[in-house]
Order: structure tokens, then sequence, then C-alpha cells
């Protein structure tokens, strides 16, 4: 070797590339980061193999809509970087007594036991929804989750209690948000109520999100306080009935990034917080710190004082985006004067007791509402008739701009319905329950087969549907050849026979849900469907002309259908006819903890 040869830099070597397949792998996980809807992540997931891998590793966002439906160990192995997590239960037919106490009352265990294992070992939230949770489950989890966890809610649960909110509060130090929302949680005596609010820890907390207006005990209000001054983040308050106006007023001045406020009883109680309460305090209270212009949700008034809901309007409806009056018997005298206040609604819950004269109000005043529930004050076929439609057509002359509507009402006329298929063409939710059972149109005694058949006729991106009143086989026609985008379909006490069921599920091509009760639909009309159930993700029927014959055959010719037959009736009164069908899609196959009163086939 020569100097010149010494002198000279040793040869550079050619940099290793990495794989095509990696390539297309790394490529494929940064595109599909950017994709967040699920039905497109799950058509991405079924191009090929490799997709299906980057579709995997790259999923944040889980919903297990059928907790029957997958086991959490197949959710971790398909999922196994998932960081928030919903969970659904029972079907919603189950809130309206249906379903038999301990249906799926340890569905949930499972799961617990995944987490517990450090099945999702990234997760962040979990949110479960009409699903039996007790208090050993909330202590493994608490006990158990990552680091990184930060928020749990429940909404529609039951079979838990302050000592599983207790475990949560201590275990879970970097807790943002705990909501308990509309749950039925257990009772218990009042020396066994544990103080979960003090549970928390010490010092400053994170939480963002505190919700417990469904809780039925009394919180210390000392622990609460405590709590609510050492969370300077909290943005969301619910709290529940026993926190009198006074003590609330003492909580606001505690939030001043206040934008979601639950409001409990809204009333002065005897406490020493409430003594010479007047208006004027509770006007400066929602006007303070800017809270005017930040507070967008109010919700809660569960022993309103009308007086004091009339003293706020001004401050506080302006910039309000979402309004939740359910709990508050409000009369038109009442409501008018708050509403018209209310010109930034999107959101509104109200029930009947604001009558025609109120939904008329507040159609003049909320153009920009895009969600509406009206719900009965009581919910029995005779009560007093509030609303009509009258208030049906007001709602749709002025909210042009509504998607979603859910409508108690005693009577109802095609007129009305078709008034709002014509002025609300965007709707996406048509909910109508007209509460007298088989009621045809009061003004002419027709069926209301022209109204609901003008709804899908003129609301084209229609994907959910609640039909009621008097309808025949001709309305069920209309929908299963306009439906075509429903997804989640409603049915009861309607319909002349099994023709009607098959226009449903022979013309609805994308239906997924259908709950049925009290129909005269038979095995015809379940067999129609054969083609169409592999597709959906539950049938329903309940109260129904089927046999146990037609069921099994569902069973034989769809082996990965599971077809639950649940007997509801006291052993006394069992017939050998079909009490309740529920037939879902399972990637398990049938579940274990099969109760008593359900039979799989």
């Amino acid at each position: 070797m020569s100097e010149e040869d010494e002198d000279q830099a040793p040869p550079k070597r050619p940099r290793a590339t990495p794989p095509p397949d990696q390539v297309l792998d790394n490529v494929l996980e940064t595109v599909l980061q950017f994709l967040a809807a699920p039905r497109d992540r799950s058509a991405a997931s079924l191009v090929c193999c490799s997709w299906h891998r980057a579709e995997s590793a790259t999923r944040v966002s889980l919903a297990v809509r059928n907790i029957l439906a997958a086991s959490p160990a197949r959710a971790a192995r398909r999922f196994p970087n998932a960081h928030h997590i919903l969970l659904k239960g029972r079907p919603r037919f189950a809130d309206f007594n249906l379903l038999p106490p301990g249906w799926a009352g340890s569905a949930f265990r499972p799961w617990a036991a995944a987490f517990a294992s450090a099945a999702f070992p990234a997760l962040r939230s979990l949110s479960l929804k009409r699903i039996t949770v007790t208090d050993d489950d909330l202590d493994l989890l608490a006990r158990s989750l990552p680091a990184s966890f930060r928020e749990l809610s429940f909404l529609l649960c039951d079979g838990f209690s302050s000592r599983g909110l207790a475990s949560i509060a201590s275990h879970c130090r970097g807790l943002r948000v705990l909501d308990v929302v509309d749950c039925e949680m257990n009772e218990e005596e009042d020396d066994e109520v544990s103080d979960w609010v003090a549970a928390f820890p010490r010092g400053a907390t994170n939480l963002e999100s505190l919700c417990f207006e469904c809780f039925t005990p009394q919180v210390p209000f000392a622990a609460l306080e405590a709590l609510v001054a050492r969370s300077p983040r909290l943005r969301r308050l619910g709290v529940n009935q026993h926190v009198s106006l006074g003590q609330l007023r003492r909580l606001m001045a505690l939030t001043p990034h206040l934008t979601h406020l639950g409001t409990g009883a809204f009333r002065p109680g005897d406490g020493a917080e409430d003594e010479g309460l007047d208006l004027g305090q509770i006007l400066t209270a929602f006007s303070s710190a800017g809270r005017a212009n930040t507070l967008v949700s109010l919700s809660g008034f569960r022993d309103l004082a009308p007086e004091y809901l009339l003293s706020i309007a001004t401050v506080a409806a302006a910039n309000l985006t979402s309004l939740d009056l359910s709990y508050a018997p409000v009369t038109p005298d009442q409501f008018l004067p708050f509403i018209a206040q209310c010109r930034n609604l999107e959101t509104l819950w109200v029930l009947d007791s604001v009558r025609d004269e109120g939904l008329d109000a507040m159609a003049s005043f909320c153009k920009k509402l895009q969600v509406l529930r009206v719900l009965p004050l009581d919910a029995h076929e005779d009560a007093d008739e509030l609303v009509s439609e009258i208030g049906l057509a007001a709602i749709s002359e002025g909210c042009r701009e509504l998607r979603s509507i859910l409508y108690f009402c005693q009577r109802m006329t095609n007129a009305a319905v078709i008034t709002m298929s014509q002025n609300c063409p965007e709707l996406k939710v048509f909910r109508l329950c007209i509460m007298g059972r088989h009621q045809p149109d009061h003004m002419t005694g027709e069926p209301m087969d022209e109204g609901f058949g003008a709804i899908v006729r003129n609301c084209s991106k229609l994907t959910r549907l609640s039909t009621s009143g008097r309808l025949t086989d001709q309305a069920f026609e209309y929908i299963g050849k306009y439906g075509k985008s429903v997804r989640t379909l409603s049915v009861a006490f309607a319909g002349d026979g099994d023709l009607a069921l098959q226009h449903l599920l022979q013309g609805c091509s994308k239906l997924e849900k259908l709950e049925i009760r009290d129909c005269p639909f038979g095995d015809a009309g379940l067999l129609s469907g054969m083609h169409h159930f592999y597709n959906m993700r539950f049938v329903w029927m309940s109260g129904c002309n089927l046999t146990l014959q037609g069921c099994k055959e569902v069973a034989r010719r769809l082996p990965r259908m599971v077809v639950e037959l649940v007997n509801s009736q006291p052993e006394s009164e069992r017939t050998d006819g079909v009490d309740i069908l529920y037939m879902y899609r399972s990637l398990e196959g049938p579940r274990e903890d099969v109760p008593p009163f359900v039979k799989i086939l």
C-alpha cells in the first residue's frame, strides 16, 4: 500500500435501507393516524394484511357497542394501543323495564380482569353505558389502571355504590374526568355511605370534569368544597339535589373557568350557606369572572325555585349552547323569559309542561337549535295533553337547522309531520312517541302512514327513526323504499302483519339495529331477514307472534348469530310463546354467564 493510498479516506459503506414492506407499513401508519371515522378505518383494515396490521397499530379509539359480542382478549390482540375505550351493555329497550334484573350481571367482569392485567397498557379513558358494574370491579380497576389513565364515565349503569367511587378517587391519582350520569346506584344505609369525595388526593388535583347529579345520598359539603378548591382546572361540575343554591354559589366562586354546570336543587336550603341569600347574590355568582361569556351548558334544576331561574336569564343564557330542563316542570310563563335570551342554543331538553305555547316561543328565538327533546311530565297513556301537533309544526317552522328530535305527545297529525319533513330536510334523527297506543291522525282519523312516509322520503340523511301511532303496512313499505340511510329503527304497537317486517328487512339495506315491541310480526317476517342479519348489530323483538320453532330455524341457518330467548314473565304466567328475542352478532359465540330465564338456541 502506497502513502497515497493511506491518505485516502476509506470508501463509504452503502446506507442500509429498510425493506419495502417496512417502508409501506411506516407510510400506512402515518396516513392512518389521520383517519378518524371508525367506518373508514374498518374499511381500510380489510384491504390486505399489511393494511390490517397498520390499522391495528394506530387505532387509539375502540368502541365495543355490544359487550357480549367480543372478548377483551380479542380486542386487546386486535387493538393493543387503544387509548380510549367505550363499552355498551344492555339494549336500549332495557330502559323500559323489559329485561329482568341480572340479564348480563357479570358481563363486565372479564373486562375488569383484562384492564387489571394490563391488556391495554396505553389506556387513558374508559366509558361505560348500560352496564352492571360492581364495587369489586371498580376496586380492581382502580388498583391496576396504568398511570396514563385520565377519564372514567358511567352512563345508565348500575350495580355499584359510593364504595366503588371511593376506590376510584383514592387510587386514580391522575384522574381528570369522573362522570356518573343517569345511573341507578345501589341503595345504602346512611352509615354505609362512603365519603368518596374526601377520598381524592389531598393536594391539588387534575380534575377537569366532576358530575354526580344522579348520586342519591348527601355528599358532605365541606369535603366537596375543599375538592373543588384544589381543582383549578375544573370546567365541568354537576352536583346532586342535596346541594342548595347557597352552596352552589360558593362552589361557583371557586371555579372561574367553569363552562358546564349541573346546578343541583337550585333553591335555597336550610344551611348556613343559604342564610340571607337573595337574587342579587345569585346574579353576581353567574356574572362574575366573565362567566356570562364562558358558561355554555346548564343542567340540573332538580328542585327548582322558578324565581331564581328568571333572575339569571339576562346573564347566564346569552351564550348557552346546551340547556337541560328535563327535571324542571316549568310552566310557559316561567319558560318564556328565559328561553327568549337563548339565541345561541343548539341543544335543548325540556318537559312538555312548557306546552305548545313554550315550544312556539322557543322556535321563535332559538334559530340555531339542532337537537331537541320534548319529554313527558307524565308518561302514562291517559295523561293530560300538554303538547300536540301545534308545537311540532312551530318547531319545524322556526328551527330549520334541526338535526335531531325526540317528541312525546298524546296526539299528532300527518300534516304536522309532513311539514316537519319539508322544513327540516337535514334531519338525521326523528323519534316521535305518541303515547296512546294505535292512535291515528286525530284530525282525519287516518293512519299516520303518510306522515312517516314523508319523513323518510324528504329527509334523505335520516339514520335513526322511531315510529308510533296507528301504522299500517303502507308505512313500512315507505320506510323500506325510501329509508336507505336508516341504521337504527324502533317500532312499537304498529303494523298489520308480517308483510310490514318484510318491507323493513328487505328494503333498509343499511339497517344495523332493529327494536320491535308489541307488533303482530311472526316467523315469516323474521325469516325474511336471513340475508341481512349478519350485517346487523342486533334484533330485539318482544311481545310479538314468534314461535320457538321459528327462532330455532334462524339459529340453525345463522350459526354465527347468538339467538337469546328471554322470559320476563313470572313462572306461573309463562307460556310456550317467545316472550323476548334478542339476537346479535358475536365473535365469541354464546356467552357462559346465562341466567335461568335466558335460553340460547
